[in-house]
Parts: C-alpha cells; structure tokens; sequence
C-alpha cells in the first residue's frame, strides 16, 4: 500500500545561512552603524540582541526576509512577546520547532478524516503516516494539507512509497 510520512523539520544550513545573511546585512545598514548587535543561533533558538526595543523589531524583519530569501519558513516559529530588557540590551528569543507535537498531530489526523479521503492517518512520535490504497488519494491528501490554514506549522512530505 503506498504511504508517506508529514513531518515539520527546520533546515538547519539553511537557517545557519539565514542567520549569516541577516549580520551581514546588518553591518551594511545605515542605522545600525555604531550600535551593538549581534543575531546568534545556538541549536534551533535564534537570538537577536541590540540597544533598544524599537532595532530589535528591525532585526527581526531583516532576519525574517534572509529566511525568507533561504527557503526557511517562519511560521512554525515560537517568538517572545516582548523583547527582554537587561542591562543596557534589548534581546528576542526565535524559537524553531522540530517535528510534529502531539497536538498538532491529532489535528492533522482529524483533518484528514473529516475530509472523507479513502486515507488513513496515524500519528508515529513526531511524525504522521499516511496510508491509502491509490497514489492518487495521497496526492489528494498532500494537496488538502497544502490548503489548509488551520495548521500552523510548516510541513513537508517525505518518504512517499508504491
């Protein structure tokens, strides 16, 4: 029977060279000359540290259109709230989320079920198999997930077997 998984996986080059983009565009612009920043990754948290509240929201821009520019989707992204004041710095955690959480999961199943498809989904730790009985029906399942603006992760398709 032909299967695929969904998963939710962040390319970590990809997001290293985003990051490596974002300062050097930083060191190139007029209003961030002379001031301290620095936009540092450490695992899948990205942090953004500057002199005031107002930069960091610019910073977070500058590092969004480097995502962007990347192929790195952002909407699967945990940010704080508001930025952190210490000292005399402003910092702004970025959060990338791997895999698929348990809530998450169940909606996409019950996604998929409620859509009558002749699939069936199954959740598989931080992942989730599709399984139906014609290739067609999974590209089907592909194309309504692609669709769907309830989930808020950004998914891919992987493992897709005959």
């Amino acid at each position: 029977m032909p299967t695929f998984d969904i998963v939710s996986e962040v390319n970590e080059v990809e997001l290293r060279n985003a990051v490596e983009n974002a300062q050097r565009e930083l060191a190139n612009r007029f209003d961030f000359r002379g001031v301290e920043s620095s936009i540092e990754l450490k695992e899948l948290t990205v942090t953004l540290k500057t002199m005031s509240d107002f930069q960091v929201r610019q910073m977070e821009d500058v590092f969004r259109n480097a995502c962007v520019k990347r192929g790195v989707d952002t909407s699967g992204v945990d940010i704080d709230e508001e930025p952190v004041h210490s000292g005399k710095t402003f910092s702004l955690n970025l959060t990338f989320k791997q895999g698929i959480d348990q809530p998450t999961a169940k909606q996409i199943v019950k996604y998929i079920k409620d859509s009558k498809m002749k699939v069936q989904a199954s959740i598989q730790g931080d992942k989730v198999r599709v399984t139906g009985k014609k290739r067609d029906d999974l590209q089907e399942a592909i194309a309504l997930l692609r669709k769907a603006e309830e989930i808020s992760l950004p998914l891919q398709f992987e493992n897709f077997r005959d």
